[in-house]
This record gives structure tokens, C-alpha cells and sequence, in this order.
């Protein structure tokens, strides 16, 4: 019978040490062993797990950048997809703004003829963001891809002209409305100024460089009294904070077509309505509260002068942008280097016939069925102007701008879209 110590010792033949302490401070030995290996496993499962969760964090940032961010491999071929020009002696032009109201309407209008169409929009909430992303939508189902950024990112923009090389930009993009630059002014600056800036450095230095389009304003004409507005007229008294940065982009954009050789035309829009239109126009959030059965505000002038204002069709300001683009000339430089003059052009795009705000309010009415609650009221000093009358002589005699949609018309085609986009039947709105 083996004794104890036999027991104890190991049966594999070699050297050995006869562990001479008690039992007591054998198990005390056998338990610490056993606690420091399951200790270092734990170590090592736990590094193992956090490695496998770093991996696939890794990953998914990975698929995300790659499906969402801007500058994956999907989101190339997006924007090449989205560039591509299917008609002959096309274009392909980056549309800022795409989701707004004007880019949404000018994207579709170059993405039916064949052109390559590439949108940006920063999708903010000056107003719902929800209308601008059904926009989004609608240019979706027909190929044209926009990408949610800021213009003021220069490394996006920098991005997109590598992946293609643009012909022409339709600048849209800009932070709208007079009355809400008493508010936030340094939401104008950032967008009508800095963005322009960041927008026209990108272009400078492209190679190509390409021909620009942009959105000015009507409102440049401030407290002008000659009628109707030419661009000769001077435009240096602005009656808004909006009005004063479209009129520095129009300086700032004759420095960059002087000194880099950028073709540039600047559209000064007056009154733009339709479809799809801003929220925080008129006769939109008028068609709202009548609807609704609140009352709506109607300013008056001086000595109770109705305002009045050129309205002007989205269909017709599309007819202009995408004129523009067809004439607009190349640019000259290369890599930020004039090589030698590149046109530099300012157009009126109106509809020449002004029409009062009450006249405005009696044609929807009897489009919606609906009588309004008026609330008139003398214009406070907020940057409205008393009225605006356009002189399209220029741009008819250079692309043969010809505006073809009269108010009633106009106002009719959007009442029709409104009812149906918000839900209402017969006036009533369907939950």
C-alpha cells in the first residue's frame, strides 16, 4: 500500500522537490494557483472581447462611412452615377441648394435633358426640414444624388471636384428670408458670404475650372424708386441684412471672375412661387391660415399704398437658370491662374407684370373656396420693400427669357399641389 508521500509524489520519473509543508499549506498553494489562472484568463477573455468589439466597431463605422459618409467607395460611385451626362454637348453641373425650392425644380429640369446633376444641401431648419427631404426624394426617383453637407466645408467640396470634374455650378444655396436676418444675422453671413467664398475658392482652383451660376436677389434694388429695375439702376442702398449680402456676393463674385478668370452670372430673382415652394413666403403660409381659418397679415405703405411685388412663376425662373447655364461662357483660369477675361453677366428674372398683395389674397380665395380673415396693417421697418418690378430686357435679348405663367395660373397650379401634398379634400383636411 503506498504511503502518503508516495501518493504526493509525481509519478513521471525526473527531478523532483518534496514539498515538506503540511496539507494545510498545500491546498492554501493549489487554490492560489487555480485563482491566478482563472484570473489570467478572465484577463484574456476580457481583452479578447474588448479587441473583438473594437474590430467590429470598426467595422460598422467602416460600412457607415462607406454608405453615408461622404468619400466612401459607395458614395463615389453615387456621385460619378449621378454626374453622368446622357445627352450630347451636355453638361454635368453641382447644384447647391438642391433640396430647396428653385434647385430641386432646376435639377430636374437638367436631369430631363440628359444633363449630369450632382446636389448639396445642408437640409437646416430655417423651415421644416421635412419638405426639403421629400424634395430630396422626388429628385431621388429620378437619379439625381444629394449629398447632405455644408457648403462652407471646403474639404467636401474639394472631394467633389475630384471624384468629378463639374463644367458648371448652379449656386443656390443661401440662407433666405428678410425678415428673419433681424433674428439671426450671423446665419446670412455664414451662407450668403462665407459659403460663397468657400464655394469660389473650391472653383478657382479646379482644373478645369468651371462657368458659375448663383442666385442674387431682387432685393438688392432697395429703397430704388425707378421702375422697373434694371440692372444697370444702382444697388447700393439695401433695405435688409439679406438684401446687403446678395449685394456682396455680387462684389465679391466680380473679384473672383477679375482676378481668377471665373465665368460668372449672377440671377437676381424676383418673387419666385410654385409647387414645392418655401414655407415662409406669403402666399404660402397665407394659403396655410386661410385653410386653417386664422387670419392672415397684409402689410400696407406708406400713405396705405398696397405692396406690390413681381411675381414670378418657378417654371420661368427654371426657363432662366437653365438659359444661363447654356450661355454662360467658359471660364479662363486653370489652378487658380487667369489665362485671360471669362464673361461676367447679371440677369433680372421676372415676370414684368406686378401684382398687389390684396389681389394676391382674392386669387386664393377663390381657388381654396375659402374667404380670408384680413388683417391689415401698416408696414413696420423690418427690410421690406413696397414693391418690385422687373426689367428682363437683358436676359431676353441674351437667351430669350420669356416668363409665360401669369398669377392666376401660377397660384392655381400651386393651390392644386398643396391640397394634395398636406392631405386636404374639398378644403377639408383627410388625417
Amino acid at each position: 500500500m503506498p504511503s502518503l508521500q508516495d501518493e504526493l509524489l509525481p509519478s513521471t520519473p525526473g527531478k523532483f522537490k518534496i514539498d515538506h509543508r503540511g496539507p494545510h499549506h498545500r491546498h492554501l498553494h493549489r487554490c492560489f494557483a487555480s485563482t491566478s489562472t482563472m484570473f489570467l484568463w478572465a484577463l484574456f477573455l476580457i481583452a479578447l472581447t474588448a479587441s473583438y468589439l473594437s474590430f467590429q466597431s470598426f467595422i460598422d463605422t467602416g460600412n457607415r462611412f462607406i454608405t453615408t459618409s461622404w468619400g466612401g467607395i459607395q458614395w463615389e460611385r453615387q456621385v460619378r452615377s449621378s454626374a453622368q451626362i446622357h445627352r450630347s454637348g451636355g453638361m454635368s453641373v453641382l447644384v447647391t441648394g438642391a433640396a430647396g425650392f428653385v434647385g430641386t425644380h432646376v435639377s430636374l429640369a437638367l436631369k430631363k435633358r440628359g444633363d449630369g446633376v450632382v446636389g448639396i444641401d445642408n437640409f437646416n431648419n430655417y423651415y421644416d426640414p421635412s419638405l426639403k427631404k421629400a424634395r430630396r426624394g422626388q429628385l431621388q426617383k429620378q437619379g439625381v444624388f444629394v449629398v447632405e453637407g455644408d457648403i462652407n466645408d471646403a474639404r467636401l467640396l474639394a472631394k467633389l471636384f475630384d471624384v468629378v470634374a463639374f463644367t458648371h455650378v448652379m449656386h443656390l444655396a443661401a440662407q433666405a428670408g428678410v425678415r428673419y436676418a433681424m433674428e439671426n444675422p450671423s446665419s446670412y453671413v455664414h451662407s450668403n458670404i462665407a459659403g460663397l467664398v468657400t464655394l469660389l475658392e473650391t472653383c478657382k482652383s479646379a482644373d478645369p475650372q468651371p462657368a458659375i451660376v448663383w442666385a442674387s436677389s431682387s432685393s438688392v434694388y432697395g429703397l430704388n424708386e425707378k421702375v422697373p429695375f434694371s440692372e444697370l439702376d444702382q444697388t447700393d442702398q439695401p433695405a435688409s441684412l439679406y438684401a446687403a449680402t446678395k449685394k456682396a456676393g455680387e462684389e465679391i463674385t466680380h473679384t473672383y471672375n477679375h482676378i481668377y478668370g471665373l465665368s460668372i452670372t449672377g440671377l437676381r430673382f424676383f418673387t419666385v412661387y410654385g409647387p414645392w415652394g418655401r414655407p415662409d413666403m406669403a402666399y404660402f403660409s397665407f394659403t396655410r391660415n386661410i385653410l386653417q381659418g386664422k387670419p392672415i397679415t397684409i402689410y400696407r405703405g406708406k400713405n396705405r399704398v398696397d405692396l406690390a411685388r413681381d411675381f414670378t412663376y418657378i417654371d420661368d425662373i427654371v426657363k432662366g437658370c437653365v438659359g444661363s447655364l447654356d450661355t454662360a461662357g467658359r471660364s479662363t483660369g486653370s489652378g487658380g491662374k487667369k489665362r485671360g477675361p471669362a464673361p461676367y453677366r447679371i440677369f433680372n428674372l421676372g415676370n414684368t407684370s406686378p401684382v398687389t398683395v390684396p389681389t394676391l389674397v382674392s386669387i386664393l380665395e377663390r381657388h381654396l373656396k375659402v374667404k380670408a380673415k384680413r388683417n391689415i396693417v401698416e408696414m413696420p421697418g423690418n427690410g421690406d420693400v413696397p414693391f418690385t418690378h422687373a426689367n428682363i430686357s437683358l436676359a431676353k435679348q441674351e437667351f430669350g427669357y420669356k416668363p409665360t405663367t401669369d398669377l392666376q395660373t401660377g397660384l392655381k397650379k400651386f393651390v392644386k399641389w398643396y391640397l394634395s401634398y398636406y392631405g386636404y379634400n374639398h378644403g377639408k383636411l383627410v388625417n
